[in-house]
């Protein structure tokens, strides 16, 4: 069984050459549960079905991945925090720069919970 530091080793590998997809089918548990901030376009889900949804309607609002940049993760116990950067091109809106906090839950050596901190960008319906 994977440790907490071995598994956000694992996810910052998987996630800094693009492969989202398999690090949340290698090390996230089926019964994730996933945190966004008030006003996303979805705020909580559970299971990694809804998690792995959730990717590929990000990703088809997205027209183009420039960048992707992590910090080293932080681990205590069971949790560990990494910050996100990433620079990106949505569909019909101008190149811009995401930065976030994501926090993760560990047991039994698969991720239990995510739960993301960024600055929520206005939405044209609202």
């Amino acid at each position: 069984m994977k440790t907490t530091q071995e598994v956000a080793n694992r996810l910052l590998e998987l996630c800094n050459s693009f492969q989202f997809d398999t690090a949340v089918k290698e090390l996230y548990a089926d019964n994730i549960t996933s945190r966004e901030p008030t006003g996303a376009m979805v705020e909580y889900l559970e299971g990694k079905e809804a998690v792995i949804q959730k990717s590929i309607q990000f990703n088809d609002m997205v027209e183009e991945f420039h960048g992707f940049e992590t910090s080293d993760a932080i681990v205590a116990g069971n949790h560990f925090s990494v910050r996100m950067k990433m620079d990106l091109t949505f569909k019909g809106a101008p190149r811009s720069e995401m930065e976030e906090i994501a926090l993760y839950e560990v047991k039994d050596g698969k991720i239990v919970a995510e739960q993301f901190f960024y600055e929520v960008p206005p939405r044209g319906d609202q």
